[in-house]
């Protein structure tokens, strides 16, 4: 009886200094690390944790082909739908071919397509389907889709298309002229020129090493200004050879400067606003229509970003024809206006950089970038997933397959757990290095979830980063990542106001991806946003790719 009474008596000393801790601090008084650690271990005394023994599966996973791996072509659906008796459909990057003032290219297709025109007799059109560059060329070396013409941001991805062993033929080198660049607040910008002098990409390198500037970027996997800059970077490293061990040592010593690259632009964006970056790279067509940027400094690096567009080898003459006729219109006077209207066509004077690098080391150069993003630190990461009753049928389903999928881009040498949640926790997989045998356990731990119960999503949470700062003492260089895969339901357990002040004050990323077509993203983006870290809804279609995606920028 005494030894019971003790222990209620610890808890409520636990949970009453939890209280303490969360209520001393406001919001403009965050959680220490020491509190929101303290904090983290009184909540956790009310959570109920269990093991689950893991089970080896060395059959692999069924992982999807490159085709199989993308999302259905329906999921983009075309901007502009011409109707004319000889039609050519544009896959066009969303700076130009996206909504407001992103959308310039499907303004001038909606007036070439009104004009009329006719050819042979016959009236033609153009369709736009907007596509990131990055995806779009997936779309077309994979085979899944390839429509008649390509119109990228730059140059970088048809030298891939090359490489891959796509046929193109250049119809129009630009159509709109735009530049990549690195945008830095004013203050960073005053202090730079005050060190370094004039702005240019080899000083920004040279103080981002120096641990002098902090400098966000893109997925130069999906971003097509990211993999700019990493070529810039790279080319800049060692000139007469990018790759070479002398660059790929310097890129490694760069990204121990540098934060975890951003997802979006968008999310790098939101980084920038909170202050949290000195530096960033954009598109100048980007920066110059976004009011909340003017406070930042705009200076020009890599290749020009002038929107080429190419044939592909399976358009017929006649599309030739028509897409010639389009480009045309295009860089008629009246189309150039309006190309200026929606922030093209500014910085003629940069002539842009020489591209050093084929196709296929383009290629190379992302899966270097891959191998050294984290700077030679360890990544240790923690999936948790959703195993609750709302989460039976499709959504789990989906949930294991992307999992099992992805699980083959987490890099070596990085740390992996899995756990997983109803009305309790469930530790599926403890955290070790993803060795063939550590994949094979994960494997199986996947498989073998299933559905039931009620969701206590930030009491896994909890669990989750309790895992990850005792994995923390034996790696302690290493990278965290939280990553949090549901339907977005929650009906037990703590609140996720309870949780934010811990997960704020130990500063780990949670990453969440929400399954389903009801999933609640409301919770999960709130959660996501604590740490600057992705929120993603995944559907049927895309959630393979997705988080294949994720874990290629991230793990």
């Amino acid at each position: 009886m005494a030894k019971t009474w003790f222990k209620a008596a610890l808890l409520c000393a636990a949970l009453v200094l939890a209280s303490f801790a969360l209520t001393a601090c406001s919001a403009d008084e965050p959680l220490t690390v020491d509190q929101a650690d303290q904090t983290l271990d009184a909540l956790l005394t009310k959570v109920r944790v269990s093991e689950i023994p893991p089970r080896l599966d060395i059959t692999g996973a069924d992982t999807a082909s490159p085709a199989d791996e993308l999302p259905d072509i329906s999921n983009y659906p075309l901007r502009v739908a011409g109707r004319g008796a000889v039609d050519v459909e544009i896959i066009a990057s969303t700076e130009k071919a996206g909504a407001g003032m992103d959308g310039w290219l499907n303004v001038i297709a909606e007036k070439f397509n009104a004009a009329r025109v006719t050819l042979d007799g016959q009236m033609v059109s153009v369709s736009i389907r907007p596509i990131a560059s990055g995806l779009a060329t997936e779309y077309i070396v994979s085979g899944k889709y390839v429509p008649p013409a390509f119109s990228p941001t730059n140059e970088l991805w048809a030298e891939m298309l090359k490489a891959s062993g796509v046929r193109y033929e250049l119809v129009e080198k630009r159509i709109a002229g735009n530049t990549a660049g690195i945008l830095m607040s004013k203050n960073a910008h005053r202090d730079f020129t005050a060190s370094y002098g004039e702005v240019t990409l080899s000083k920004i390198l040279d103080a981002v090493l120096e641990g002098k500037l902090l400098l966000g970027y893109t997925n130069p996997y999906a971003s097509s200004t990211g993999l700019n800059i990493l070529t810039a970077m790279l080319q800049s490293f060692d000139p007469a050879d990018p790759l070479s061990q002398t660059a790929v040592d310097k890129l490694l010593a760069f990204q121990k400067q540098v934060p975890p690259v951003a997802y979006t632009t968008a999310q790098m964006r939101e980084s920038a606003k909170k202050g949290m970056l000195d530096a960033m790279i954009m598109e100048y067509q980007a920066y110059s229509v976004e009011p909340t940027l003017r406070d930042y400094v705009f200076t020009p690096f890599g290749v020009r970003h002038d929107n080429p567009v190419y044939a592909l080898g399976n358009c017929t003459d006649k599309q030739k024809q028509v897409l010639k006729l389009f480009t045309d219109f295009c860089l008629t006077e009246a189309s150039q206006q309006e190309a200026v209207r929606y922030g093209f066509n500014a910085l003629n004077d940069f002539p842009g950089e020489a591209l050093h690098l084929s196709g296929a080391q383009l290629y190379t150069a992302q899966k270097v970038w891959k191998e050294n993003k984290d700077g030679g630190q360890p990544v240790v990461a923690v999936f948790v997933a959703d195993t609750s009753g709302s989460m039976d049928g499709t959504p789990l389903k989906e949930l294991k397959a992307s999992l099992l999928n992805a699980a083959q881009y987490i890099g070596e040498g990085n740390y992996i757990g899995l756990i997983s949640y109803a009305d309790d926790v469930y530790i599926n997989l403890p955290i070790d290095e993803f060795t063939g045998k550590q994949k094979a356990y994960f494997n199986g731990a996947v498989k073998d979830l299933y559905a039931g119960g009620g969701t206590a999503t930030y009491d896994a949470v909890l669990e989750g980063v309790r895992l990850l700062l005792a994995q923390k003492t034996e790696l302690p260089n290493a990278k965290l990542l939280l990553f949090v895969l549901s339907d977005g339901v929650q009906n037990r357990g703590y609140p996720l106001d309870q949780i934010i002040p811990v997960v704020r004050g130990l500063g780990i990323p949670v990453h969440t991806i929400g399954y389903g077509d009801g999933a609640d993203m409301s919770g999960l983006a709130v959660l996501s946003g604590v740490n600057e870290a992705s929120s993603t809804k995944a559907d049927e279609s895309n959630v393979v790719y997705n988080l294949r995606n994720i874990f290629n920028s991230q793990i």
